[in-house]
C-alpha cells in the first residue's frame, strides 16, 4: 500500500502532460474499450505498442509505473488463476479429479493478464499526467451537453477528482495507522490469513474517522473560499485546443483503422490467431 502511486500526479514537463484534459479523457475511453473487444495477440500487440510509445512521450519512469501495480498484484494473480480454472475445452494439458486445466483456459487466462495489465497501466496514465484541476474541467466540458437533461455535470466531475485525489491521501494514512499499530507490538505478518484479517478489522475504524475528518477540513475550506457550484464560477486557463491535441485524435483514428485492419485479416485467415 505504501509503494500504489496510482491517482497520483507525477510533475514533469512532457507532450502528454500539456495535451488537453479532454483528449486525454477520450483517449483513455477509446483505449480501455478497445482492449475489451481484443481476441488475438496482434491486436494486444498493437496496443501494447501504443501504450509503450504513449508512456516513453509522457516521461513517466517505468519504476513508478511498475511500483504502481504492486498493490494490486495480488488480485491480478487470483484473477488470472481462477480464469485458468473455470474456463473448459477439449485440449485438456492437465487433470485432477475436478481440477482441470486446458490449453484454452491458459491462453484465456494470458489475455486476461494482459488486458487487465494494459487497462491498468493506460488508465493510470490518465491520473499521471493531468492535475485533478484539470481532470475536472475536462470532465465538465466533455459532458456539458447533459446539463439539458438537468444532470449536475459540475458537480459530479468535482466529486470524481476529488475521489481520485483521495486515493493516495488514504493510502498514506492507511499505512501511518498500520505504523502506528507495529509500534504497540502488532504484527500483521503472524498468523493464518483468518488472524491476519482480524487484525486488519481494528484499521478500518481510524481510517474511517481520519477519511470522514479530512472530508469535513476539504468542505470547510471550500466554504472559505467561497465555493457554492458552478453557478457563476470562471475559468482562469479556459481549455483550449492547439496543434497536438487535433494529432492525437488523428492519431487515435489510425489506431482505431489498424485495429480493425487486424481483426479482419484475422476473419479473413490471413494471420493466424491465437
Amino acid at each position: 500500500m505504501r509503494e500504489m502511486t496510482i491517482g497520483k500526479y507525477y510533475s514533469v514537463d512532457s507532450v502528454i502532460h500539456r495535451l488537453d484534459p479532454r483528449v486525454k479523457l477520450v483517449v483513455t475511453f477509446i483505449y480501455v474499450i478497445s482492449l475489451l473487444f481484443m481476441r488475438n495477440i496482434y491486436m494486444y500487440a498493437a496496443a501494447f505498442a501504443v501504450l509503450l510509445v504513449y508512456v516513453n512521450i509522457s516521461k513517466v519512469k517505468w519504476s513508478y509505473i511498475i511500483k504502481g501495480t504492486k498493490g494490486i498484484m495480488a488480485f491480478l494473480v487470483f484473477t488470472v488463476i481462477l480464469q485458468m480454472f473455470t474456463v473448459k475445452g477439449a485440449d485438456i494439458i492437465f487433470k485432477w479429479r475436478f481440477i482441470s486445466i486446458t490449453r484454452t483456459g491458459i491462453y484465456s487466462a494470458l489475455f486476461l493478464l494482459i488486458r487487465l495489465i494494459l487497462i491498468i497501466t493506460g488508465s493510470s496514465m490518465m491520473t499521471y499526467t493531468t492535475t485533478p484541476t484539470a481532470l475536472t474541467d475536462g470532465l465538465e466540458r466533455l459532458l456539458s451537453w447533459m446539463k439539458k437533461l438537468g444532470i449536475p455535470v459540475h458537480e459530479i466531475a468535482m466529486i470524481m477528482s476529488i475521489a481520485l485525489r483521495f486515493i493516495p491521501v488514504l493510502t498514506g494514512e492507511l499505512d501511518r495507522i498500520m505504523k502506528a499499530q507495529t509500534a504497540r507490538g502488532v504484527d500483521f505478518n503472524e498468523g493464518n490469513i483468518i488472524k491476519r484479517v482480524k487484525k486488519l478489522l481494528p484499521i478500518i475504524v481510524p481510517l474511517f474517522v481520519s477519511a470522514i475528518r479530512r472530508s469535513n477540513d476539504l468542505a470547510l475550506a471550500m466554504d472559505a473560499r467561497c465555493y457554492h457550484g458552478e453557478e457563476g464560477r470562471t475559468k482562469m486557463k479556459p481549455l483550449q485546443y492547439d496543434r497536438n491535441d487535433y494529432i492525437v485524435y488523428i492519431l487515435l483514428v489510425v489506431y482505431l483503422v489498424v485495429l480493425i485492419i487486424l481483426k479482419r485479416l484475422l476473419h479473413l485467415g490471413i494471420l493466424s490467431g491465437i
